[in-house]
């Protein structure tokens, strides 16, 4: 005989294996990585962060098993020279798009932990304000 308590508990795993399996609304697309023309201690990653979501998000971090430390910067010009500074917070509305891309927002990868090689694959993950990761692949070319 199946009692109330059973049901609500069978309910319950239910409900959450079906919210695991929602995709992602939170991704990472085209993400690649420039190969320095020579070994450095750093290197830029880019790509193309979009939020599917029903409602606005903020990256607030970034990682990588790849990488030492990973930031979030912004390269801007004023008065003819060129600055770059961390983004500590990137907000992305509903729906939108942000492009990570040269001479704009892109991530400081420091210290590989890898050898950087053309066509080889590594991991990312941004960190959400809400608590949510997103992971990514970036691409060395």
């Amino acid at each position: 005989m199946i009692t109330k308590p059973f049901v609500g508990v069978l309910l319950a795993l239910c409900a959450g294996a079906a919210s695991a399996a929602e995709p992602a609304c939170v991704v990472l697309e085209q993400g690649w990585v420039r190969l320095p023309p020579v070994q450095m201690p750093m290197a830029a990653g880019y790509g193309v962060i979009h939020n599917r979501c029903k409602q606005a998000v903020t990256v607030v971090a970034a990682g990588s098993k790849a990488f030492a430390d990973v930031t979030l910067h912004e390269t801007t010009v004023v008065n003819g020279v060129s600055r770059m500074r961390e983004v500590e917070r990137l907000p992305i509305a509903a729906g939108a798009r942000v492009e990570l891309k040269p001479g704009g927002l892109h991530l400081m990868l420091m210290q590989p932990a890898v050898t950087l090689a053309e066509g080889r694959e590594v991991p990312l993950r941004l960190s959400l304000e809400d608590g949510r990761k997103v992971d990514g692949v970036l691409q060395i070319r």
